[in-house]
């Protein structure tokens, strides 16, 4: 049984690749549009490993990761940001919240985020 996978990307074709990428490397994906419905799904699923992406209407990135980490099993949970921007004040404010690393959309191919994933749930 594979390992499960949580993608919050408000871009449906972004959201929707990145899935498809995951299932055809074995992983168990679910999938939410914004952070607030990400959140209750990560809470009530508790997925292996989150993609979340920073930039989203409803509730960013941010504002998702700082709520996912006062939850007790949220603390530990694997977390990668999806960002579009690779300024340091983003990559600085996600690692406060102690993700487990980041991807810079623009810069990474679909085969990237795999190995990614697959480095953080060997």
């Amino acid at each position: 049984m594979g390992k499960n996978i949580l993608i919050i990307e408000d871009e449906a074709d972004i959201r929707e690749a990145m899935a498809e990428a995951a299932q055809d490397a074995g992983f168990n994906v679910t999938t939410a549009s914004n952070g607030a419905i990400g959140l209750s799904m990560a809470l009530e699923q508790k997925p292996d490993l989150i993609l979340l992406d920073i930039i989203m209407p409803v509730m960013d990135g941010h504002e998702t990761l700082r709520k996912l980490r006062e939850d007790e099993w949220g603390r530990s949970v694997k977390v990668i940001v999806l960002t579009a921007m690779d300024d340091v004040i983003n990559i600085t404010s996600a690692h406060e919240g102690s993700i487990t690393d980041y991807i810079v959309k623009a810069h990474s191919s679909l085969d990237d985020i795999i190995k990614k994933i697959r480095l953080e749930l060997v």
